[in-house]
């Protein structure tokens, strides 16, 4: 195990202690255990020789000079969701400094300067708006998710400004894209693949996009006890219908995930007919095409289903985020660099979100992943190697230095 890599454990355990929840890991936007995990992060950036300074709504910057004006960003996020694990989000901010780091050791200074991002939200606990640090960034923060208020009643505005930042001049936040290389983000994998494969790292091709629907549907509450089967109209029996539906048919498309996270049901008694029935549907796919054929497919079944058991159904489509294509050549160099650090090089997609895909509306980007025991995340059994660690230092470090050589 490399001193780096050690050092990147050591401090996701110390960023692990900033949070708002004792016992576990909470670190929300603009609180108190986001001050604490800046602070840390803040000196860390200073001590690799980064000049450092903190954003209006929250980011922390550190650029490390290079001898011409053209930039290479790296960085990640460091709040959490509730009950988090260590590595999701801090693990890239971690890794991107740990790579500046050994720059600075060795008193050099490339052709380029280097900013590590560590973005202020991503997860969209406090606020349940995601991305909120990197949309700053490439200034797609607009005066109406100012007025978003948490469960306390506070708006984003407020909490921004109670946080050392100006709500009025969160547009001066905006990185402006002439003389960016591009954007690249070390990220636990937070899936089973790369255990599966027994390889350390991959580089990620694309971010799958994303659909998200509500889909209610709506029968006749009665008597458990008195209303025949076969009068009845059921909105469970249609719910559960659908869910093994959307099982049914994401199995038969390679590549594609369907999920039904949520489902509540109306009047929720044992000895009542339900009456309401309502879920959420979530589809990803890498290729935009297949994921909107896909669910079109679904919601179709949904109006079928629920004619066919004689109840009404309601979609409401609540988000549609597109696929972000990993730039080629980007990719082509981290494929080198893992090669370079004497791994097997395998590409994959992500289907989960991150960072990367608000910053491609700025820059190229492309993506590290580190394996995750079990795939596991967003949860407190997430788990890397300082080994893999390691590894995913050296690529990174190596992926830097063939970006001149381009």
């Amino acid at each position: 195990m490399s001193d780096l890599a050690r050092t990147v454990m050591e401090r996701c355990d110390l960023l692990a202690t900033c949070s708002e929840d004792p016992g576990r890991i909470t670190r929300p936007f603009a609180s108190d255990a986001m001050r604490r995990a800046q602070n840390y992060v803040h000196e860390w950036m200073r001590r690799a020789g980064m000049q450092v300074r903190r954003d209006n709504v929250g980011n922390l910057r550190g650029r490390y000079e290079g001898a011409g004006p053209s930039t290479l960003l790296l960085g990640s996020h460091l709040d959490s969701v509730r009950d988090a694990g260590k590595y999701d989000g801090p693990l890239g901010v971690l890794v991107g400094i740990a790579a500046v780091q050994r720059l600075h050791d060795a008193n050099r200074r490339l052709p380029f300067a280097i900013e590590v991002l560590a973005f202020a939200d991503e997860e969209g606990l406090r606020y349940g708006s995601t991305y909120l640090g990197s949309r700053a960034l490439a200034g797609q923060l607009e005066a109406r998710d100012l007025a978003l208020t948490d469960a306390d009643g506070i708006t984003l505005a407020s909490a921004i400004e109670s946080f050392g930042g100006d709500p009025a001049r969160t547009a001066d936040d905006r990185r402006q894209g002439a003389n960016l290389i591009g954007y690249c983000e070390v990220h636990i994998e937070q899936g089973p693949i790369l255990e599966a494969r027994g390889l350390p790292v991959g580089i990620v091709s694309a971010i799958a996009g994303q659909s998200r629907f509500e889909i209610v549907f709506a029968g006749e509450a009665g008597h458990a006890g008195t209303v025949p089967m076969d009068r009845r109209r059921d909105a469970l029996t249609a719910a559960a219908e659908m869910v093994l539906a959307v099982e049914a048919i994401a199995t038969t498309e390679q590549g594609l995930v369907a999920t039904v996270g949520k489902l509540e049901v109306e009047p929720g008694a044992a000895n009542v007919i339900p009456g309401r029935a309502a879920l959420s549907l979530d589809v990803r796919h890498a290729d935009d095409n297949v994921r909107t054929r896909v669910a079109e497919a679904l919601v179709a079944r949904a109006r079928e289903t629920a004619r066919r058991r004689k109840v009404s159904v309601e979609v409401r489509a609540v988000s549609s985020n597109p696929a972000v294509q990993c730039a080629p050549r980007l990719v082509k160099l981290l494929v080198q660099a893992v090669k370079d650090s004497r791994q097997q090089a395998i590409e994959l997609t992500s289907g989960a979100g991150h960072d990367a895909v608000v910053m491609s509306s700025l820059t190229e980007v492309g993506m590290l992943f580190v394996r995750c025991k079990g795939g596991v995340s967003h949860n407190p059994a997430e788990s890397v190697t300082a080994a893999d660690v390691g590894v995913a230092i050296d690529v990174l470090s190596c992926f830097v230095d063939l970006i001149p050589q381009e």
